[in-house]
């Protein structure tokens, strides 16, 4: 998985990931040094799959990128980035 292949669409506030045709998504709001993960969104055929997985490290990894942290306020944004040390340090 690499960064790249998740994208920022910032017209629509969230960074996405298509796979298969179809797109998962993690709506965010911006604050200077801070990102709001708001919702995490899988389409039903994808849920389970992994994929809202390997958005949240895109997402982290960008986050890291830019030098911000991460407010969690969905609820698989925090569990996700509980349960990915490697991560942690991102966590507002």
């Amino acid at each position: 998985m690499e960064q790249a292949d998740v994208r920022d669409n910032p017209s629509r506030s969230r960074f996405e990931l298509e796979v298969d045709g179809l797109v998962v998504f993690a709506a965010y709001r911006r604050r200077p040094g801070l990102l709001a993960i708001t919702h995490v969104e899988a389409p039903p055929v994808l849920r389970g799959t992994g994929a809202a997985g390997r958005l949240m490290q895109g997402v982290a990894e960008r986050a890291r990128a830019e030098g911000v942290r991460i407010e969690p306020l969905c609820p698989y944004a925090r569990v996700w980035l509980q349960r990915h040390p490697d991560f942690s340090d991102l966590m507002a």
